[in-house]
């Protein structure tokens, strides 16, 4: 299944009252694998960055001046998102402002029955924790020592790895164990009792008999037997 993980930063915190969105990054991912595939843009918008603002993502007007509009790409970033499922993190937000601005160019919004939201997730899975992007990276041991400031292409990569272990993780152990067992050759010893894996120096010894023997079926008998009165007779 595909499905897009985004981020977006913005001038502010309410599209209703005149903030835009000036930033939005996306990863794709299938089967919650990403596949290397990203969008990300800057965009232009056209009014002033409060300071509040810039000191969260560090986006400046004068550096969001030399940026597109929104619609003057905004065609090539719908034709990114298609119509997979869209993962963010209190995404209410960020579903708020993108479909702001596609309603301010005339285009039809995104479906909210397309939203994903972590934040969702993770308070059904971890009630009563913190649940920012930088707690749940904590809880998960997703290193964040590059994220200096807010941008919305790193957090959605953030976001990505949060996403796949709030859902149930990778188990990149078992997938090893996995591919080193597939992957093993026979080396058999004088006993024919050794298995070796190919390019490994871990031993893989077969499975050892369980069935009991027939002296111990006997012995099981005959203590049976001796057991005055069993429920079982009852």
């Amino acid at each position: 299944m595909r499905e897009i993980v985004f981020d977006t930063e913005t001038t502010g915190l309410d599209p209703k009252t005149g903030d835009r969105m000036v930033e939005i990054g996306c990863i794709e991912m299938i089967d919650r694998v990403e596949t290397g595939s990203t969008y990300h843009a800057y965009y232009n918008p056209q009014r002033d960055m409060p300071a509040a603002a810039e000191a969260v993502h560090g986006l400046s007007s004068a550096f969001l001046a030399a940026k597109p509009l929104f619609s003057e790409t905004a065609v090539e970033l719908l034709a990114f998102l298609g119509d997979a499922p869209l993962v963010a993190h209190n995404a209410g937000f960020d579903f708020g402002f993108l479909n702001a601005e596609l309603e301010r160019i005339g285009r039809e919004p995104v479906s909210l029955d397309r939203m994903v939201d972590t934040v969702a997730i993770a308070r059904r899975k971890h009630p009563g924790a913190k649940l920012s992007l930088d707690a749940l990276c904590t809880r998960y041991g997703i290193d964040r020592s590059h994220r200096v400031k807010h941008g919305a292409l790193l957090d959605a990569e953030l976001l990505a790895q949060v996403y796949v272990e709030l859902t149930g993780g990778r188990q990149i152990g078992l997938e090893l164990a996995a591919e080193e067992t597939a992957a093993a050759i026979e080396v058999r010893d004088q006993s024919g009792a050794m298995t070796v894996a190919a390019g490994s120096s871990r031993i893989l010894r077969e499975p050892r008999p369980h069935a009991a023997s027939p002296e111990e079926l006997a012995r099981h008998r005959e203590f049976m037997a001796g057991i005055e009165n069993p429920i079982w007779a009852r």
